[in-house]
């Protein structure tokens, strides 16, 4: 395809991110990536900034077949109905298959339980799926079982009006009882598994967060997000100095540990009965076993809450 820039100074992934066709920036960005956008006969780069006429011609490679295989596996199912399931995922679950990762996802598992039961709005590799956690990262995921369900879900997420808490153990004594962290993430410059605080590129990125316990070395926090960035809690508190416990990518852990990161609440708006719902889920077992074992440190009493409602 070929389109002519109509802008000076924008950038040639957000040209075409706005075109017609449901591009993503994201998608946009992988299509120039793997060398599928020329800019005036050059290959292109996300950050080339276009001029008036300059000439950008993209391909959009035809889509592999998909076979996603229904697996049987336990689902901890904490509510379902026709329109909406909420599941407790444990951690080393991933959520959907992906490049090395084909197999034994929650996807695998929803369709051995579900079938067609499931929206396919977000493509194949995502029936249900509209919001996702890491693979390390436990808890709560709302699951859409219609595409009515989900585009009702999914405004609700991009509008911030569903609320997610997450709770997690850090490295080191928070000083202050709560706070906001308010610095954009973009992908790390060398380390592309990594994502980071920066000024380039980064997008705008907010996590309140306020403490549950402090213990010595060790500080339990609960936060909630105003922005879904990929990795936003770790990346936030690593950038305070004060990493996940057990996060080998952004902290000290050894390669394959776990962070311990859980997202316990969910409030959402019933994406058919138009009535607002909640739902918690307890700690898994190695979150808990900190909390038993570490030794508390003094401490002020907390308020009960000072993150957003």
């Amino acid at each position: 395809m070929t389109l002519f820039a109509d802008t000076a100074g924008e950038r040639l992934d957000a040209f075409l991110a706005r075109q017609p066709g449901n591009l993503s920036r994201s998608a946009a960005q992988r299509l120039i990536e793997e060398g599928m956008v020329t800019r005036n006969g050059v290959p292109g780069k996300k950050n080339d900034r276009l001029s008036v006429g300059d000439r950008v011609e993209y391909t959009i490679p035809e889509a592999k077949p998909v076979d996603i295989v229904p697996t049987e596996m336990p689902l901890d199912i904490v509510y379902e109905d026709d329109d909406l399931l909420v599941i407790n995922k444990p951690k080393g679950l991933v959520v959907h298959p992906a490049a090395g990762h084909a197999d034994d996802t929650l996807v695998n598992g929803l369709l051995y339980a579900l079938g067609d039961d499931l929206s396919g709005i977000n493509g194949e590799l995502r029936p249900g799926i509209v919001h996702r956690i890491d693979k390390d990262t436990s808890g709560l995921l709302a699951v859409a079982k219609n595409d009515y369900a989900h585009t009702m879900l999914a405004s609700q997420l991009k509008d911030h009006t569903m609320a997610r808490t997450y709770e997690a153990i850090v490295c080191g004594v928070m000083k202050e009882d709560c706070g906001t962290v308010d610095a954009p993430i973009g992908r790390h410059p060398t380390d592309r598994k990594k994502m980071c605080v920066t000024q380039r590129g980064g997008r705008n990125a907010v996590t309140h967060w306020e403490v549950v316990r402090r213990y010595k070395g060790y500080t339990h926090i609960r936060c909630k997000l105003e922005t879904g960035r990929t990795h936003q809690i770790r990346v936030h508190f690593a950038h305070l100095g004060t990493p996940l416990v057990g996060d080998s990518l952004y902290g000290t852990a050894p390669i394959g540990a776990r962070h311990l990161l859980h997202c316990k609440t969910i409030r959402l708006m019933h994406p058919v009965r138009e009535e607002p719902v909640a739902f918690d889920c307890p700690f898994p077992s190695d979150m808990e076993e900190w909390n038993q074992c570490l030794p508390t440190a003094p401490t002020t009493s907390l308020p009960a809450s000072c993150c957003p409602p």
